[in-house]
C-alpha cells in the first residue's frame, strides 16, 4: 500500500487549518514537508476570488525555487500546477503510482489521486510540473 492512500478522503477547507483538513496549498506543504523533506513552504492564503488566487502563485516568491519541467520528465514530488480556465489556480503532488498521476486536494472532491486523464474529465488541464531546487544561489 502507498502512503498516499493515508490521504484519500480527508475533506477539503478553505481555511486549511488542521491535521487532516487541507486545501490544494496547504495539502501540497504537507505533503512536501512529510514525504519529500523540503523546507516549509510560505503560507499561500485561499482566496474566493480566482483572479486573486492565480496571481498569488503567479507572483508567490517561492516560484524561484522550483524549475519547470515537462510532464514527461516528472518525478515524485514535482509540483503539478493546474488550471481550469485560463490561469492556474490549484497544485498538487506528482506521484508515479499506476502510471503516474497527480495527489491534490481540490474543493469538490478533498484528497484523491488521478492520472492526468482523469483531471481532464473533472475540469482540470496540467499547466506546468515544478521540480524544487532550493533556494536561489544555494548550493
Amino acid at each position: 500500500m502507498h502512503w498516499a492512500s493515508q490521504y484519500i478522503g480527508l475533506p477539503w477547507s478553505a481555511t486549511g487549518e488542521g491535521p487532516d483538513v487541507f486545501h490544494c496549498w496547504t495539502f501540497f506543504c504537507h505533503v512536501q514537508a512529510k514525504h519529500f523533506g523540503r523546507p516549509t513552504l510560505p503560507a499561500i492564503p485561499y482566496a474566493d476570488d480566482l483572479l486573486e488566487l492565480a496571481r498569488e502563485f503567479r507572483d508567490h516568491p517561492e516560484r524561484r525555487h522550483w524549475l519547470e519541467v515537462d510532464l514527461s520528465d516528472a518525478v515524485p514530488g514535482d509540483g503539478v500546477l493546474m488550471r481550469q480556465a485560463r490561469f492556474p489556480i490549484h497544485i498538487g503532488v506528482w506521484l508515479d503510482v499506476d502510471g503516474g498521476g497527480v495527489l491534490h486536494c481540490s474543493r469538490d472532491s478533498g484528497v484523491v489521486y488521478q492520472r492526468p486523464s482523469a483531471l481532464l474529465v473533472n475540469g482540470w488541464k496540467i499547466h506546468g510540473v515544478y521540480r524544487y531546487v532550493g533556494p536561489v544561489g544555494a548550493a
